[in-house]
């Protein structure tokens, strides 16, 4: 049989040359790898794999069998599944961390929440010493609920001596048929993070449904298929994958549904098969989606000839929940240059941490309570409405210690609450208990 080694790895003859990384050199460790989405994105940019983390064993089938992956499945922060200490200076850590901690569909709950890996991921890069990192999560993390969160994460990286930036990035900008939007997390240490660029939107790049899925809804003689291109021209909505604890095999919620309607999909469920020559018009009832066109609506391509495992239900929350190859990838050739220092470096360059949460920068810098006046001052958009709705979203994923001093109120931060690692947290119980529920 035809095998090509490739740092480490066997990839056998199944797996199409297509999708085997092109460059031997740049190594990648990846945590919440899922079915491969990011992972295939990567390997198309020059990255290869030393090593994939996945709790979710069908994601890690499909993952293997797709691109030859070595996965080790199960819980990502369990020290006896692997031990990131023997990756020690890979080129790239990468990562989809659970998305629910920070999602607007649900609590927001950060910190609270017990799937929420990013800061524990964070702390890995201080063992791992990679060149590059790579962190991708849902829009909600952006928001103001999570300054606080995300100026912690900068802060952290600049103790490991990392220079880290977000960015929120559209999938139709790279020639994926839907909205997702995806905040992304780079850090690099300073001499080769001035040479990283973000991708830009490549210009033609947006592709309409009915242009991504004309070809397969015509496959089997759909007479209407030409009309249906023409009706659903548009991008579609965010495709939600859902979790072992919520979400099914359809897609998405009733706005979700609603606006898969104005383009002429059914949005209630995924079908297992094609429409055919009997199928009737879409005007009168509008096909669903198939697996398979369901992955090229989040960006797989004909040509990767991708299959996942498992039922339906599994196969369809593993291509929703998964991060669009085209992202992937164009993320990953903007980080290999990078590391290779091609192109031209930053006029300005970015200078370690950046200002995310002015009232955490205030707390996080002062060994003294501060009083309101004080916050205030230091939140130069704010009043005192504004500082004590930021106190009450930075007390939600810190101790906030507040004091009556001289008959004014003030306040003292304390530690994170996050999980980054810690043998007694509280959520390595939740994961032993609900162990076939975490997603």
């Amino acid at each position: 049989m035809l095998q090509a080694y490739v740092a480490g790895q066997t990839y056998d003859e199944t797996v199409p040359e297509s999708r085997r990384s092109q460059d031997s050199a740049h190594t990648l460790v990846e945590v919440c790898a899922g079915a491969g989405g990011q992972s295939l994105g990567l390997h198309k940019a020059g990255f290869s794999h030393a090593l994939a983390v996945e709790i979710d064993e069908t994601a890690a089938q499909t993952l293997r069998s797709n691109l030859g992956v070595d996965v080790a499945v199960g819980d990502v922060a369990d020290r006896t599944l692997w031990h990131p200490r023997e990756y020690e200076g890979v080129d790239m850590f990468a990562g989809g961390v659970p998305c629910p901690p920070f999602s607007a569909a649900g609590k927001q709950l950060g910190t609270g929440d017990e799937r929420d890996l990013f800061a524990w991921a964070i702390e890995q890069v201080g063992v791992i010493q990679p060149r590059a990192v790579m962190l991708e999560n849902v829009r909600g993390l952006s928001s103001p609920r999570f300054a606080a969160y995300r100026q912690r994460i900068l802060d952290r990286l600049d103790d490991l001596g990392y220079v880290g930036e977000w960015k929120l990035l559209h999938a139709a900008d790279f020639g994926v048929p839907q909205l997702r939007p995806r905040f992304v997390l780079v850090a690099m240490r300073a001499d080769e993070m001035r040479y990283f660029h973000w991708p830009e939107p490549r210009p033609g790049a947006r592709i309409t449904v009915g242009e991504a899925l004309h070809d397969l809804m015509a496959a089997d003689g759909w007479k209407y298929a030409d009309a249906w291109r023409e009706a659903a021209n548009d991008i579609g909505p965010t495709l939600v994958g859902g979790s072992k604890k919520h979400g099914g095999a359809d897609l998405g919620p009733t706005r979700a549904k609603a606006a898969w309607a104005k383009l002429g999909v059914d949005g209630r469920g995924i079908a297992d098969t094609r429409p055919n020559r009997q199928s009737p018009s879409f005007r009168t009832a509008p096909p669903r989606l198939t697996i398979e066109m369901a992955a090229r609506v989040q960006g797989w391509k004909a040509e990767d000839a991708y299959t996942f495992a498992g039922r339906k239900t599994s196969q369809y929350r593993q291509i929703g929940n998964a991060f669009p190859p085209p992202v992937a990838e164009a993320l990953g050739r903007s980080v290999r240059a990078a590391l290779t220092q091609e192109g031209i470096a930053r006029v300005v360059q970015p200078d370690g941490v950046s200002l995310q949460d002015p009232v955490y920068r205030a707390l996080a810098s002062s060994d003294r309570p501060l009083s309101l006046d004080e916050l205030v001052g230091a939140y130069n958009e704010g009043s005192t409405a504004a500082v004590q709705q930021r106190l009450a979203a930075i007390g939600r994923d810190f101790e906030l210690h507040r004091f009556d001093i001289d008959g004014s109120e003030r306040y003292l931060l304390g530690d994170f609450r996050g999980f980054t690692g810690q043998e007694d947290h509280w959520r390595h119980e939740v994961i032993t208990r609900f162990r076939s529920k975490v997603s």
